[in-house]
């Protein structure tokens, strides 16, 4: 199994260049959770203080405004959600609910700062995938926003990219 959640965890931007030392390094820590289609990951404006790695299944990603729901994006078995709590440590951003039964893997902020003092190289360019990752997505909103200001009509993949209407 272990073998099967480092490939998972290479493909992904975020454990991009990461040796599979570090990565079982991480996994000997990381807390496997399932759950069930409809229950929640976590919520809007919990505490946070780990990202999840989504290793089958699918979750919705989405924000409570005037008492709705409105999805953000879903996400699915190589996709992570919660990055950002390892480097601000702010509350949750968004609400994460499972879209149908789902495995995913938490890796804590703890467990990251324990790579910190086994190997810096490696806590350091985890540190650097998710900033670019985080700086990606940035990247796409803020071309959506521009867009949307300028009356164009964009359209969000599921990759979060932006593309915008002729």
């Amino acid at each position: 199994m272990t073998s099967t959640r480092i490939e998972l965890l290479q493909r992904m931007p975020i454990f991009g260049a990461i040796n599979d030392e570090a990565l079982q390094f991480l996994l000997a820590n990381a807390q496997a959770r399932s759950l069930r289609r409809g229950e929640f990951l976590f919520r809007e404006d919990d505490p946070a203080s780990s990202m999840f790695v989504i290793e089958s299944g699918r979750v919705a990603v989405f924000k409570s405004w005037q008492g709705r729901e409105m999805l953000l994006r879903q996400l699915e078995a190589g996709d992570c959600v919660g990055e950002m709590a390892l480097m601000d440590l702010y509350p949750r951003s968004a609400s994460v609910r499972a879209v149908e039964d789902c495995s995913v893997i938490e890796i804590a902020a703890a467990d990251l700062h324990r790579l910190y003092e086994h190997d810096v190289e490696q806590f350091a360019l985890i540190q650097m995938n998710i900033g670019r990752e985080v700086c990606r997505r940035l990247r796409a909103m803020d071309d959506l926003m521009f867009h949307t200001w300028m009356g164009d009509t964009p359209v969000a993949t599921s990759a979060g990219d932006v593309f915008r209407s002729t």
